[in-house]
């Protein structure tokens, strides 16, 4: 039976109709009736016992149906590959036509293996442009994995959304690859920065698409850019806003992360695109702290007092207050005080933006 491996592999992701693509219909009928079965027995038994611990108890078993399905449709496409292979040689021999291609089963094998990042480029055999993709990938989820951790923060593990856009870029360039393979181009084995970096070369400019990648992490494409000043702010702002509002427990404010990215990321864009065309000017995002760098100084003391004060003074000076005057001046503070405080400075900044305003109205 004539049949493409790669549609067959991503039909298998519906649990069954891959099987029966290429004609294997109790197996797929199986896979199928596994999956949907145990997600309308969990539906069932929820509601004969009225919680929902037998649907996700249904939904963790269909899930591993479904993963077994995906297994076995592998292993069948890679053996029956190879069996292909044999048979074109043979055929060949004797002036036959083949029903499967080996350009077809060829890029088969690299969109496989591409899903585990570097793998499809190895598969290429190329060696250090696979390992950037491994050790870029598997690298920095371990080193995000490893600082949340050790700091017990996790408001770190939101810089994971980055493994997926290398896992995209990876797929992206293994079947790029393989089609040049096919054409009968010659692939050079280099790594991505490389390729970057001829691309400058040639255009005697920074590269633009390595630009609009770095923009992912806010203020990293301004500094490839060389707009030091816009960068490092964009930059300090993101994570100074996530690490406080994790450390404040302001969950109100958890807005700001995204408005700060988008901005972060749009700039970028914007700067990319004017990058050759005409001189790009490093133009901080607030000037106001490069002009008043003691506002900056006075901000980093009081940061340094807050510390002292909910690390050394209240561990220490909590339990003896609350021994002689049975008052718990911890419990005070967090309940009351860190919230009181937050709202003096929204107030404050609200009225010195007001008064900003109307002295501009009169000077105009």
């Amino acid at each position: 039976m004539s049949y493409n491996p790669v549609l067959a592999f991503f039909l298998s992701f519906i649990p069954g109709v891959g099987h029966f693509y290429v004609n294997r219909k109790v197996r797929g009928f199986l896979y199928g009736a596994g999956t949907v079965g145990s997600i309308l027995i969990g539906i069932f038994g929820t509601f004969m016992v009225g919680y929902q611990d037998p649907f996700f108890v249904g939904l963790i078993f269909a899930f591993f149906v479904g993963v077994i399905n995906v297994l076995d449709m592998i292993i069948f496409l890679l053996r029956n590959n190879k069996q292909n292979q044999h048979q074109q040689v043979i055929q060949s021999e004797e002036g036959q036509s083949v029903s499967v291609r080996t350009d077809d089963s060829d890029r088969f094998y690299t969109i496989i293996l591409s899903f585990i990042p570097g793998l499809g480029h190895f598969q290429l055999g190329l060696i250090n442009r696979g390992l950037t993709f491994l050790i870029g990938f598997f690298g920095l989820g371990t080193m995000i994995v490893f600082i949340s951790v050790f700091t017990d923060q996790g408001a770190f593990l939101v810089f994971l959304g980055i493994l997926p856009v290398i896992w995209v870029y990876n797929m992206f360039d293994a079947v790029q690859l393989e089609s040049k393979k096919q054409r009968g181009e010659e692939l050079v084995d280099r790594t991505i920065l490389e390729d970057f970096e001829e691309t400058r070369r040639e255009q005697g400019r920074k590269s633009k698409t390595l630009a609009t990648v770095l923009a992912i992490f806010p203020g990293a494409g301004h500094l490839y850019l060389g707009l030091q000043k816009r960068g490092i702010q964009l930059m300090a702002a993101f994570l100074f806003a996530i690490y406080i509002l994790d450390v404040l427990r302001l969950s109100l404010f958890l807005f700001l992360i995204p408005i700060i990215w988008f901005y972060s990321f749009f700039d970028a864009l914007q700067k990319v695109s004017k990058h050759g065309e005409e001189e790009l000017e490093d133009v901080p995002v607030v000037s106001y702290i490069v002009n008043h760098q003691k506002w900056v100084g006075f901000g980093l003391i009081a940061l340094g007092l807050y510390y002292l004060l909910v690390n050394v003074v209240l561990p220490t000076v909590g339990p003896m207050v609350a021994r002689m005057f049975h008052f718990d001046i911890q419990h005070f503070y967090y309940s009351y005080f860190q919230g009181t405080i937050i709202c003096i400075l929204l107030i404050g900044g609200g009225l010195k933006l007001m008064v900003g305003s109307k002295k501009r109205k009169e000077n105009a």
